[in-house]
């Protein structure tokens, strides 16, 4: 449906390169008529998301350490600059573990690396939708996406910390939903299959999950980073504007088995 986003003001967290979840949402909102804002975390993938960026008209590309206060603050401030004090859309695509986290046991987690796990990938999202608040005010309310997975639910092995960085997470939707819903701002998420991202390949035993997925969930097929695009531009437009705490699987139905 074209031109669902005309109009509307967007900010994008997560965007690594073109294989990426957040990038497959970010191209679909400015392909509907958003004016799409970017966020990058280090000097490494800058250049990345500056090009995919140029690509699209971006009018902001800044770099973001979710970890900061200031630093979402500066963010924020620069979104409003840019956009003139307002925000529609704000989507939420950062997550973050040490890697030999998702090799050994979960019960060796070290306390440091847990809580930097839950900051990143969790604590994020309570920041950066606080910091959004006043500017969806600013237009009459918006809509809210984070990326999730069934490992916050369900013991995935090798997924560890980060299964519990998720499950925080989506307890916080609901938190966010509750809170901000009085502003008729909405929030939700997409539980994704798994998808071949830069993140996906710190997991260990990744192709073999890819494997087994393929043979158990209903539809017998793997998930791609467009599947979650679409479902997310549901979520973000105003075809779901009575849609709020809820996660949307986009996993081929696997969610619903029993093994």
């Amino acid at each position: 449906m074209a031109g669902r986003f005309e109009g509307k003001q967007a900010l994008v967290l997560g965007v690594a390169n073109q294989r990426s979840i957040a990038w497959a949402i970010a191209k679909r909102l400015a392909d509907e008529g958003a004016a799409v804002a970017f966020t990058y975390q280090g000097e490494r993938i800058e250049k990345n998301v500056r090009d995919l960026a140029a690509s699209v008209s971006s009018p902001l590309v800044t770099e973001c350490d979710v970890r900061s206060d200031d630093d979402v603050a500066r963010v924020f401030s620069e979104v409003s600059d840019t956009f003139g004090g307002g925000l529609d859309i704000l989507v939420h695509s950062v997550a973050f573990a040490a890697a030999e986290d998702l090799e050994g046991r979960f019960v060796d987690t070290p306390r440091d690396r847990f809580w930097m796990a839950v900051d990143i990938s969790a604590y994020s999202l309570v920041a950066c939708s606080r910091a959004a608040e006043p500017l969806m005010e600013a237009r009459g309310g918006g809509s809210i996406v984070t990326m999730t997975y069934l490992g916050g639910e369900r013991a995935v092995p090798h997924y560890n910390v980060m299964g519990v960085a998720k499950a925080t997470l989506d307890a916080s939707v609901r938190y966010l939903a509750w809170d901000l819903g009085f502003k008729n701002i909405r929030v939700n998420a997409i539980s994704a299959g798994p998808v071949r991202t830069l993140a996906a390949r710190s997991i260990a035993g990744f192709t073999t999950m890819q494997t087994m997925f393929e043979e158990r969930a209903p539809l017998h097929r793997q998930i791609e980073s467009d599947d979650c695009g679409a479902a997310a531009a549901y979520l973000l437009s105003d075809d779901a504007a009575n849609v709020s705490g809820t996660t949307l699987y986009v996993d081929a139905g696997y969610h619903a088995m029993g093994m």
